[in-house]
């Protein structure tokens, strides 16, 4: 095995190990907070975290942006998609979920020439139709009811797939560090604004704040662990190592919450999946 594959998989190791213990700890806290909660406190430790880092660094002049629109309709994206993300967790199997997040990539390609003016070649059309295939066999519409629970992870795959197009338009001015920045920062103050509505925003007790921190951290592990690994790899290499989340947080399923391994769930994943990996194979040909 070669260095920079190691490296990699050492990386998404993280990665998926991050992935998975949010999914865990935010089944755990939600009985005490709600989703719009969770994400307030998982923005201000990712804040905390940061915002050390560039006093460190004294860094504060690289965060002056002229691109507050392009931050803000990111950030909302993702904020969008996260919410519903940890409302799955908390009421689907997590296997579903993880599968249904796989079609991230496939609503990037479907969205890309709208935003990015990118074209929808053949290869990023089979791609797509392989995702609604793969999305039909995992929730099986006709053969029993659409859960809710399917339907938010489903939709927060658009969400997430929106952050990715427009992370990508920030990175062609911006750094990575000003980007996690106001990541954190714009996501505490959504999560204030929707978690303080009502005017009740429930503080985390001594039983919910040690998970609250791990969704913290863990979020930044794992983008970092990702992006990491795709710089020391190709996307070829990196993207069936983050498949392997599925099967990994299938076991946690099965194994602390006694959810079956539906086999339709692992199919069509493992669709979803090929239409990813042709995708990229063909793009990194190219």
């Amino acid at each position: 095995m070669s260095s920079p594959i190691l490296r990699a998989t050492i990386f998404m190791s993280g990665a998926i190990l991050s992935f998975s213990t949010m999914a865990i700890m935010g089944r755990m806290v939600s009985g005490d907070l709600d989703t719009f909660e969770i994400m307030l406190y998982r923005s201000l430790v990712g804040l905390a975290v940061i915002a050390g880092f560039v006093a460190w660094k004294n860094a504060w002049s690289d965060m002056k942006t002229q691109r507050i629109g392009v931050h803000a309709v990111r950030n909302l994206s993702h904020f969008a998609g996260q919410n519903l993300w940890f409302f799955a967790v908390t009421v689907a199997p997590l296997a579903q979920v993880f599968a249904l997040e796989f079609t991230s990539p496939i609503w990037v390609l479907i969205l890309a020439p709208l935003v990015l003016g990118e074209k929808l070649t053949r290869v990023r059309l089979f791609a797509g139709i392989c995702g609604f295939i793969g999305v039909l066999i995992v929730t099986r519409p006709l053969s029993q009811e659409i859960s809710v629970g399917a339907i938010t992870a489903a939709l927060s795959a658009i969400g997430f797939a929106g952050s990715i197009l427009f992370t990508k338009k920030l990175t062609k001015t911006e750094p990575t560090l000003r980007i996690l920045f106001y990541l954190t920062a714009m996501q505490a103050v959504f999560g204030l604004i929707c978690a303080g509505y009502d005017l009740d925003i429930t503080l985390p007790s001594m039983q919910t704040i040690l998970p609250v921190v791990t969704i913290g951290c863990a979020g930044l592990l794992a983008h970092y662990c990702l992006t990491s690994a795709l710089s020391v790899a190709p996307a070829t290499v990196v993207v069936p190592m983050d498949f392997v989340r599925l099967p990994a947080i299938a076991v946690v399923g099965y194994a602390f919450y006694n959810e079956t391994l539906d086999i339709y769930v692992f199919l069509g994943a493992l669709i979803i999946f090929f239409g990813n990996y042709i995708n990229i194979w063909t793009e990194t040909r190219r």
